[in-house]
């Protein structure tokens, strides 16, 4: 099951002509990704005081209608998968009202030290995935 944030567009998230600057939608999926994390009781605060970090290593998104200033939109955030050394977050975006699909994508992110050196996925993130798994 998708986790839910929603969000209204800003002005500062728009161009000219009041439609969502393309590059926003990836702060959308951040702010997912993000609110995702911190319901499940993880934050990345939590994540990189241990020392790890979870860069993005792969984007993709596919805009399929433009959002709008002040729209309320819903940014739906799912884990796709957890592998060894990466995780792999799927999103839809989607106005609320009337409810319809924005842009889709996804983001693959690595899990590093301080210094860039790849490392196993943290036992915290993990266990954590394993309980949403179990869940669903």
């Amino acid at each position: 099951m998708p986790h839910t944030t929603e969000y209204r567009v800003i002005y500062g998230d728009c161009d000219p002509f009041d439609v969502v600057y393309y590059a926003n939608y990836l702060d959308f999926f951040e702010r997912g990704r993000t609110e995702f994390f911190r319901d499940i009781g993880l934050t990345y605060r939590l994540i990189s005081d241990t020392g790890v970090f979870s860069p993005v290593a792969e984007t993709n998104c596919k805009y399929k209608s433009s959002a709008r200033y002040d729209d309320l939109i819903v940014i739906e955030t799912t884990i796709a998968y957890l592998k060894r050394v990466k995780i792999r977050f799927d999103y839809k975006i989607y106005r609320k009202e009337p409810r319809k699909l924005l842009a889709e994508g996804y983001t693959v992110h690595a899990f590093v030290n301080c210094e860039g050196k790849i490392l196993p996925a943290p036992q915290e993130v993990i266990e954590k995935v394993k309980e949403l798994l179990c869940e669903a």
